[in-house]
């Protein structure tokens, strides 16, 4: 069964639920989205902010500079991707277990639901601690539901807000995506020492390439299956991603593969990719088959590597979609993060006591620097500053220049989904 199936029951299910206990459990409904508000998580947020509200400020002042690097280098990835778009898909929508066909990422379903809730609850949990660390109030917070696409939100009182100054709005701002990263960071930690206990202990060994999924429309739907482990390709052993790389390496639009694998032989014709015509493609994503070394079974038993194996790929995919989500969130356009960065950036207008202020935080965080160093940043700071105070914009133009950087970016990435995501998708039908 197309798993989109599942997500449109889900979806009837939800709605129909939703609709009969909006009253008890305080649910909205707008539109097509789903709104669970809650006032005790209001709570969770006011004790870690005022836990260590000094530690969450450094985090953020240190975080913000690393921000606006990512800003700029998603602003090149993403012109960049343009002349791309013909080679190859270089935007995917994220939907856990939908395999679109052409698409250069799939995310398995459970494991991949576990690591998008991380994002969605790290990300606004950040705005909301640092919302709370500034001051500001938090008017509603809880879970929403967008058609099927799960999310969470946090709402700071637009107000106080407004009120509070550039750098309180900005720390605000970077919050979400900051703590994404930072999440990303321990998540690729964790994967590393997990995967190193694995190598060094030598605990698993492969026999063939695991059919981890089949994509709906491709030559193999209706062939190959979910599970089976592939053992020849041709007559060519597969042992690893290797073995299976090259067995693969030599195939044209056209070409009758043999495919031999636990199950049993099945003959595949390679189609064109739906998203390059010069490509061939049969739709099938695969993993290396792990099966465990006898010593290991005798020194672990079985379950101990299964769970590592396991918390492997969930905290794989936790680095991975943290990344993803929290550097496109800074791209420079409304309703993003981004977007609201770069309004607040062309709004700030530098007072001497602010200045005062920047350069007493700067020289706090590069104190440990040589002197000349130090005196290389502190004048290449000062100067940004000068190039900000003799350049100061009204809200009216910062307005107009935000709104259109926003619908330049908006209709670039409609483009580059449309372009790459529209032929596949229309295949799974």
């Amino acid at each position: 069964m197309n798993v989109l199936w599942y997500y449109a029951i889900g979806f009837i299910v939800v709605w129909i639920l939703a609709f009969l206990l909006k009253d008890k459990f305080n649910i909205t409904m707008e539109g097509i989205v789903l709104m669970l508000k809650t006032e005790r998580l209001k709570g969770v947020l006011d004790r870690i902010a005022n836990r260590c509200p000094r530690l969450w400020k450094a985090y953020l002042n240190i975080g913000m500079p690393i921000g606006i690097f990512f800003l700029i280098l998603m602003v090149i990835t993403l012109i960049w991707s343009l002349q791309l778009m013909f080679k190859t898909p270089t935007v995917s929508l994220i939907l856990p277990g939908v395999d679109i066909p052409g698409s250069p990422i799939y995310i398995p379903f459970t494991t991949g639901l576990v690591a998008l809730a991380t994002v969605l609850v790290i990300h606004e949990g950040g705005h909301g601690i640092l919302a709370r660390v500034e001051g500001i109030s938090i008017d509603s917070v809880g879970l929403l539901l967008l058609a099927i696409i799960p999310g969470a939100f946090v709402e700071p009182n637009p107000d106080e807000l407004e009120r509070a100054n550039g750098i309180s709005k900005l720390r605000v701002y970077f919050a979400g995506p900051m703590f994404n990263l930072g999440l990303c960071l321990i998540a690729l930690v964790i994967t590393a020492g997990i995967g190193g206990f694995l190598a060094s202990e030598n605990i698993y060994t492969t026999d063939g390439m695991e059919i981890s999924s089949v994509v709906a429309g491709s030559p193999s739907q209706s062939i190959l299956s979910e599970g089976m482990v592939i053992h020849k390709i041709n007559g060519d052993v597969v042992t690893n991603t290797s073995s299976y790389t090259r067995a693969l390496s030599g195939m044209h639009i056209g070409d009758n593969l043999s495919i031999t694998t636990d199950t049993g032989t099945y003959n595949i014709t390679a189609s064109q990719s739906p998203n390059n015509s010069s490509k061939s493609y049969i739709g099938i994503r695969a993993k290396q088959h792990e099966i465990i070394e006898p010593v290991a079974k005798k020194k672990y038993g079985t379950l101990l590597p299964l769970v590592l194996s396991k918390l492997e790929e969930i905290f794989y995919l936790i680095f991975f979609l943290n990344f993803a989500v929290g550097t496109f969130n800074l791209l420079p356009m409304k309703p993003l993060d981004g977007g609201l960065i770069l309004e607040e950036i062309l709004k700030m207008k530098i007072r001497p006591d602010r200045r005062l202020e920047f350069n007493q935080t700067l020289n706090k965080y590069t104190k440990f620097l040589p002197g000349c160093i130090r005196c290389w940043i502190s004048r290449r700071f000062n100067w940004i500053l000068n190039f900000i105070s003799h350049h100061e914009l009204n809200d009216n133009t910062v307005e107009h220049i935000t709104r259109y950087i926003s619908s330049l970016f908006i209709v670039i990435l409609v483009v580059l989904i449309i372009y790459g995501m529209v032929p596949g998708i229309l295949k799974m039908f």
